[in-house]
């Protein structure tokens, strides 16, 4: 058993939660009760997902998905702690785009899928927050900046589709603001760099590129990062975030190069270690 499949198996269980439907500006435009059930069939070799919908909790489900695995496609990465992502492996314009990125935290996970029209234009978002059934989990307020600013130090670790040894490295995340504006400066073993984002309600606008990113700020500490516009021949990533506790987060970047196809998965787990002050 490979340790992707493993990986994998840590997500058996059944989880209770919604799927909510978001606009491209982070607005909720429908939430849809859920449960997600994974088992462990023929000694762990094979695993049963079952996806159920419903308009009412307490009502009959509305619609009802099956599927069986015994393999994961190329398509997907798993890290050891649960957290991985699914989606196309190749961007191509005038296509339909899209991934979903996720993240496992003791008897919570939170999900998230950005998905682009055939304009390459973002259409939607659709954030999955579930539980363990049974498990007692208070949902989170919306991330704010407030809970964003500081110093963090963490530990990124990339993962490839073509089965390249991992790489590992630290990583420090330092961010201020001043008025209407975010900065921050991220510093590796390699290399260093500073951006500044403006702040407009919900949202975090970086327009020094040649996309301009966006990050939405979402209910449950989740944010979720993306270009607006994927410009063809151009890399790209789209990154989720989750603020698991006040002082602990986690990213997940799936990085697209310059002929648009997947090229890598990255987690970074950090950890505040200092407050802003103004």
């Amino acid at each position: 058993m490979t340790q992707q499949w493993n990986n994998l198996l840590t997500h058996l269980g059944v989880w209770e939660g919604s799927f909510t439907q978001l606009s491209p500006q982070g607005e909720v435009l429908e939430d849809t009760p859920s449960l997600v059930s994974l088992e462990g069939l023929n000694q762990q070799q094979t695993v049963r997902q079952t996806i159920e919908k419903f308009s009412v909790w307490g009502e009959e489900a509305t619609s009802q998905q099956t599927m069986a695995y015994e393999s994961l496609n190329r398509n997907t990465l798993i890290f050891e702690n649960g957290a991985f992502s699914v989606g196309s492996s190749q961007f191509s314009p005038f296509s339909e785009f899209g991934a979903e990125l996720g993240f496992l935290a003791g008897d919570r996970r939170l999900r998230m899928i950005p998905l682009y029209n055939q304009q390459s234009e973002l259409n939607r978002i659709t954030l999955i927050r579930e539980h363990r059934q049974g498990s007692a989990i208070e949902s989170s307020p919306r991330l704010t900046i407030k809970q964003l600013l500081g110093e963090w130090r963490g530990e990124a670790m990339t993962l490839y589709p073509d089965l390249t040894p991992k790489d590992t490295y630290s990583t420090k995340l330092s961010v201020t603001q001043q008025g209407n504006r975010l900065h921050q400066t991220l510093k590796t073993d390699h290399w260093e760099l500073s951006s500044s984002a403006s702040i407009q309600d919900n949202c975090l606008v970086f327009e020094q590129g040649v996309h301009t990113i966006q990050v939405l700020l979402l209910p449950d500490g989740a944010s979720c990062t993306t270009p607006r516009q994927i410009q063809n021949r151009q890399p790209f990533f789209l990154e989720a975030g989750w603020l698991v506790s006040p002082n602990q987060r986690q990213r997940l970047m799936r990085r697209y190069d310059q002929r648009g196809t997947w090229v890598s998965l990255t987690l970074i787990t950090e950890e505040k270690i200092a407050d802003y002050v103004k």
